[in-house]
């Protein structure tokens, strides 16, 4: 039986930084299956973003452009891509701008290879990623408070679950499904359903747009 060729996955890069691309763009279409573009500055990313890439990765530190406000732009012209931030400066201030801007990876400019490829194909499969060096040194990672259930029930109600739907997939009464989502609220400092779906969204905890 012949062997099915994989799903071509495109790839929008940005940054100023040629040989760091060059060698990022290298690695990336060594894949097979990732068709990469670049960008020289962010205005030429977000232009080439109404291409709808399935990937951006952005330099946060791009001229013309600062890569956060790149990256909000990006998520305003193509909310499906999915946006891993590059980041030089490993810094929770980098981290905290990067995610409200919508990005839902970051990874240190200088991690090796297996690193940022491990990245992408975590956020192609609609999941987050967020670089253990990053973690270690800014101590940031908004979801290490919640409990596994509080997760799963964050991700339910991001989804449009009402309790009693998510109750019934999770096999909890729908008062025990509030009170997992009151929690987790809590912790999280959100305040109203609206605010916690954008969130679940920038997290990688649902694709829901």
């Amino acid at each position: 039986m012949p062997r099915r060729k994989k799903k071509t996955i495109s790839v929008l890069l940005a940054g100023d930084h040629a040989i760091l691309l060059d060698g990022v763009r290298a690695l990336l279409e060594a894949e097979g299956d990732l068709k990469v573009g670049r960008a020289v500055n962010g205005d030429e990313a977000v232009r080439l973003a109404k291409l709808r890439p399935d990937v951006a990765i952005i330099d946060i530190n791009t001229p013309a452009m600062s890569g956060i406000e790149t990256t909000r732009r990006i998520r305003e012209t193509s909310p499906s891509t999915r946006i891993l931030a590059l980041l030089a400066h490993v810094s929770r201030h980098y981290v905290d701008q990067a995610l409200r801007a919508g990005a839902v990876a970051y990874v240190p400019k200088n991690s090796a290879g297996p690193e940022l490829l491990k990245a992408v194909r975590a956020i192609i499969e609609g999941k987050r990623y967020l670089s253990d060096a990053l973690v270690r040194r800014t101590g940031h990672d908004p979801l290490a408070s919640l409990t596994a259930r509080e997760r799963e029930v964050l991700q339910l109600i991001a989804d449009g679950k009402s309790n009693a739907a998510a109750g019934s997939l999770l096999g909890l009464s729908p008062r025990s499904v509030e009170t997992y989502r009151a929690r987790a609220m809590q912790k999280l400092g959100i305040g109203d359903l609206p605010t916690l779906v954008k969130f679940a969204i920038r997290h990688g905890l649902t694709t829901l747009e």
